[in-house]
């Protein structure tokens, strides 16, 4: 990814043009689109009954010197072997985010061997990685407590169970792509958005939770849906799709309430409906700094969040190495500008059909048939990712089977 040299975070913001300024030096960094990363997420179990409840110790013994802060203050936390860091959800799920990688093959190289790394620390201890975007076996349950997490279960709590569910029970696959050059950034991030609902049918995985059938054929995009659309909705709309994406989050961003306030007691739950906005205004005794501001974007989870990159949220976690799939479809979808047009000629008639995704999936026409155009497009834009033979051909395996169940869908 593009980096920057470090920035003051102790910055008093008294206005929103110095928000808003902050926001486009940190969230948006333009240039050659050379890097891509990926956050894979999973949700853990015991290898001989996947319901029993995986506890906070024994993801600790497992994960030993590897364990997050969260888990251990006195961690070192040290990454894998190839770079990944890992984390530990509010519910116990288990995630790698990977260093950035100047090609999609040494990615995939690079990660796979970081999962089987995460694989062999897990194994002694009984535990295994599951295989879809929310947990099929149990409830939600806290096994992770920390201020941040605490508050943000308050907070979502007033709306309903959702919150829970996401926190506690979803898995995600997360794609990271550079913004791009200037000129194109604009073109990148509606396409990132507008190919989200056939994408999200294409790879749902969590249709089933807590021992049965959902009625989604993504719970997890379903579930972050419902929790608070001023944190959740994306950005990027069909029916506003000229606005200058970094306008458009300096908005989103401070409009959204605050979901945190930190202090050095336990409870970091905020004052109900105040925003960032209000917060600049004098909402609260003390005016927030650009550290204040940095953390508030991390409580904002749209379907694409720019973070100097841009981090593509939507997808459900997939079963083995099928996570190849969609990172190799995304990549090539944005590999060329051409290729990006034409995704996005395709799927801005079904761009806003993020709720019939995650209810219908591939059962819903529409969505199918985009999805299909999509899969067809990624499949003829493949070859030029470079990828080792070995790796092309299950890709184009992996496209062809869900190009079927999406041909399915629209028949």
């Amino acid at each position: 990814m593009v980096t920057s040299p470090e920035l003051d975070r102790t910055t008093v913001l008294r206005e929103a043009g110095s928000a808003a300024a902050h926001l486009a030096r940190i969230c948006f960094k333009t240039g050659p689109p050379v890097h891509t990363g990926v956050e894979l997420e999973w949700t853990v179990h015991d290898a001989a009954d996947p319901a029993r409840p995986v506890d906070r110790e024994r993801l600790l013994a497992a994960l030993g010197r590897h364990s997050p802060v969260t888990l251990d203050s006195t961690s070192p936390a040290l990454p894998l072997r190839h770079g990944s860091s890992v984390t530990v959800e509010p519910g116990g799920q288990v995630e790698v985010s990977t260093a950035p990688r100047p090609s999609v093959a040494a990615l995939i190289l690079a990660t796979e061997a970081d999962i089987a790394e995460l694989e062999a620390l897990l194994a002694p201890v009984g535990l295994v990685l599951g295989r879809t975007g929310i947990d099929p076996h149990r409830a939600p349950r806290p096994v992770v407590e920390t201020p941040r997490y605490r508050a943000m279960r308050r907070v979502f709590d007033s709306r309903g169970p959702a919150g829970r569910t996401m926190m506690y029970s979803t898995a995600g696959l997360q794609v990271c792509l550079d913004a791009g050059e200037p000129a194109d950034l604009a073109q990148r991030w509606a396409t990132v958005h507008a190919v989200g609902p056939p994408l999200v049918a294409a790879f749902a995985t969590a249709d089933r939770h807590a021992g049965r059938p959902t009625g989604w054929a993504s719970a997890r995009m379903a579930a972050w849906l419902a929790i608070d659309p001023a944190r959740t909705r994306p950005v990027w709309s069909p029916y506003r799709s000229d606005e200058d994406p970094v306008a458009a989050w300096t908005r989103y961003v401070l409009a959204a309430p605050l979901l945190c306030l930190r202090h050095d007691g336990p409870d970091w739950t905020p004052p109900p409906g105040v925003t960032f906005a209000d917060w600049l205004d004098g909402a609260l005794p003390r005016p927030p700094t650009t550290d204040d501001l940095e953390y508030h974007v991390s409580t904002l989870f749209p379907p694409v969040r720019p973070r100097g990159y841009l981090e593509v949220r939507y997808l459900d976690a997939q079963p083995g190495a099928g996570w190849t799939v969609p990172l190799a479809v995304l990549t090539a979808l944005l590999a060329r500008d051409d290729t990006t047009r034409a995704a996005r000629e395709i799927a801005v008639p079904v761009a806003d059909r993020w709720h019939a995704a995650a209810r219908r999936g591939l059962a819903d026409p529409s969505l199918a048939r985009a999805a299909t155009a999509l899969l067809d497009l990624a499949a003829e834009a493949l070859s030029g990712l470079d990828l080792p033979a070995q790796t092309h051909t299950e890709t184009i395996r992996g496209i062809r089977r869900r190009r079927a169940a999406a041909e399915r869908g629209h028949r």
